[in-house]
């Protein structure tokens, strides 16, 4: 039974990682999968999944005026899709989210989902937030904050390190911009909440 899927975590934890991993399990055994990514972040260029180990491969994008149930039914009229994947979940609106679920539903298909439960702020992605409530299934990725706690909150840092408590939710950045904490140190890097 075909289910939707959301696979969430902070920056770094290696979500495109474990969605390139498991889009290559698929092509292992003979299946085809169908990933697709935000046509918003192209830090490793247009129409690419990249993880930070270098690996990557290219996938077709979305941005937000696109229909994805429309995109995956094309799809499926080219022959059989395994799994769709899709990177960069945050990114989805919640018309996006609900197509997906459609899809799911009415087309059968299995979608997993990757992406940033919160932004620097502590607040949920747009995205997100629908996917928490939507998916049939939701998996967490785990990273460490310096202290050895699971990491929930990422913090946005300046040039000099310094840490913003403003600015607009999306900022397509990773490394040099962004820092994974659990929720106690990012509360001491914000300023106690």
């Amino acid at each position: 039974m075909a289910k939707l899927y959301f696979h969430y975590s902070t920056m770094n934890a290696g979500k495109s990682t474990v969605l390139l991993q498991a889009a290559h399990n698929y092509r292992e055994r003979g299946m085809v999968p169908y990933l697709l990514t935000a046509a918003l972040d192209d830090r490793a260029g247009d129409g690419v999944i990249a993880s930070r180990i270098g690996i990557g491969e290219p996938a077709e994008t979305f941005t937000a005026d696109d229909d994805l149930f429309a995109m995956i039914a094309a799809r499926l009229d080219d022959g059989p899709v395994a799994c769709v994947f899709i990177d960069e979940a945050q990114f989805l609106t919640e018309d996006q989210v609900w197509q997906l679920a459609r899809a799911v539903d009415d087309l059968g298909v299995p979608i997993m989902c990757f992406g940033l439960r919160v932004d620097f702020r502590g607040q949920l992605f747009p995205g997100s937030a629908i996917l928490l409530a939507l998916a049939d299934e939701m998996r967490e990725v785990r990273t460490i904050c310096h202290c050895g706690k699971k990491a929930t909150m990422v913090v946005r840092q300046d040039a000099s390190g310094a840490v913003l408590l403003d600015g607009a939710q999306v900022q397509i950045g990773g490394n040099e911009t962004y820092v994974s904490l659990c929720r106690r140190h990012w509360r001491e890097a914000v300023g106690d909440r």
